[in-house]
């Protein structure tokens, strides 16, 4: 493994530029266009394979599981594909490189995917669960306060939405980003450096933050309430997006009656969840009780929130240039 150590902050970017250009030259997965008749302006859309990217944990999870969107596509002769991948930065590497269609990842990847040049669109969100991630510090730490992290080593996921958690932080604790030792870690990797005590705090995610605290009892120095908001973002490639409009809006209303279902049955969506991410059913059903679900299109609230997340990462040379976030949304999203 690595070092722990963080490399400049710039390094985040070239990250991200390197990995689209590895995945470029090896794509797994491909669409499968098949032309077909169409008798008017208003015609259906050719078949084909939607290839959809979800994690291990999360609204896309129970939809596949569930079937319905297959059913909603197939008397159209449009087929499914799901690919997991192990966080968003990945996820967004895939969708740059056309191995996947339509995916849903947290504030920080997408911005830093924009930032890259990656050919992106945003199509809806779901309401913020800032309950949903936090700082972690053994239970027995003497840390107390987000101040005490001073000179202190911090492990998070590279370029994921806890990365906006720390700096916002940090922020209203008086310190600098600069004033503690960031260690980018993945989630498994994260967890066991924290476990040994290689790590002061882990910033980290539900159901990792969940887990850390059933199993080990890790104690929550802060999480983002009353800090970020913590927004889950379903995005698409945008010439995938402006080309099969319908496919979009029926994955976006399948999704919605997701929602629906898991705000009423959260025991039921845990027993789906918790095999896929390994974790026991109420270590699960905490996580979902701190998640926020109701899929909507992009406001103007919302894509301010985005555009403070991408102009403090510019500001901190997280990424190389300013981006605007209203150039990336879908126009089409109804």
């Amino acid at each position: 493994m690595s070092s722990f150590t963080e490399k400049p902050v710039r390094r985040i970017y070239k990250h991200i530029k390197y990995a689209l250009g590895i995945l470029a030259a090896a794509s797994i997965i491909s669409a499968i266009p098949v032309t077909q008749a169409i008798g008017d302006e208003a015609a259906k859309d050719t078949e084909h394979t939607v290839r959809i990217g979800y994690q291990k944990y999360g609204t896309l999870v129970i939809l596949k599981s569930k079937g319905t969107l297959e059913k909603r596509l197939e008397p159209l002769g449009i087929k499914v594909q799901w690919t997991e991948f192990p966080a968003g930065p990945q996820l967004l590497e895939g969708l740059n490189v056309g191995s996947i269609d339509v995916g849903a990842t947290g504030e920080a990847p997408p911005i830093i995917a924009q930032a890259a040049g990656a050919d992106l669109v945003y199509l809806a969100y779901e309401p913020p669960s800032p309950k949903g991630e936090a700082i972690l510090v053994q239970k027995d730490s003497p840390i107390k306060t987000v101040a005490d992290l001073k000179g202190r080593r911090v492990g998070l996921n590279k370029g994921s939405n806890v990365h906006y958690l720390l700096v916002k932080a940090l922020e209203h604790a008086g310190l600098k980003y600069t004033d503690i030792e960031v260690a980018f870690l993945p989630p498994a990797d994260g967890r066991a450096a924290f476990e040994k005590g290689s790590l002061d705090a882990w910033v980290v995610w539900d159901p990792f933050y969940a887990a850390a605290e059933d199993q080990i009892g890790a104690r929550t120095l802060v999480d983002g309430s009353g800090i970020v908001a913590n927004t889950q973002f379903y995005l698409a490639s945008k010439s995938y997006a402006d080309k099969h409009t319908d496919v979009v809006h029926t994955v976006i209303e399948e999704l919605g009656k997701i929602d629906t279902w898991t705000t009423s049955n959260p025991a039921e969506v845990s027993a789906i969840l918790a095999p896929n991410v390994g974790l026991d059913v109420n270590t699960v059903e905490k996580a979902i009780k701190r998640s926020g679900f109701g899929v909507a299109p992009v406001n103007s609230e919302i894509a301010a929130q985005q555009q403070k997340i991408a102009d403090t990462f510019y500001t901190l040379k997280i990424i190389p240039k300013e981006i605007k976030i209203a150039d990336v949304l879908w126009k089409q999203a109804k």
